[in-house]
């Protein structure tokens, strides 16, 4: 199986995309709470707190996974960790859905991210480190 250095720039391009997601909606989430979800503006501190704490990690993550960008080949373990962590946040937003109700339609799109983009992307950076 040979993987073509095109093919191999195709995923660093897009997962360095995907980080776009968490650097900026985590960014955002630090900054401004929960509030900017368009929530009442009374939110309780301990829920302000935990929103901001889960927006820092994903902010993080985002950090953690343009690591993975130069060198993606060889950059399987951490990958697959980390992918390890989106998809059981995805899992538990799915558990969230079942119990509680839908959310709202971006994080219906998170959990598309989560449950389906990510685990395609693993699999992706799987081929490319066979085939280097």
């Amino acid at each position: 199986m040979s993987v073509t250095p095109t093919e191999r720039r195709a995923l660093q391009a897009v997962v360095a995309i995907a980080c776009l997601v968490p650097l900026t909606i985590g960014g955002i989430s630090i900054v401004r709470g929960p509030g900017w979800l368009g929530h009442a503006p009374m939110i309780p501190t301990d829920l302000d707190s935990q929103f901001r704490y889960v927006s820092g990690i994903f902010f993080a993550l985002g950090l953690a996974f343009t690591t993975c960008v130069p060198g993606i080949e060889g950059k399987g373990a951490r990958f697959r960790l980390l992918g390890l962590l989106v998809v059981g946040g995805g899992l538990a937003r799915l558990l969230s859905w079942g119990t509680i109700g839908a959310p709202s339609p971006g994080h219906q799109l998170g959990l598309v991210m989560e449950l389906g983009v990510v685990p395609l992307l693993m699999l992706w950076q799987a081929r490319i480190a066979r085939g280097r």
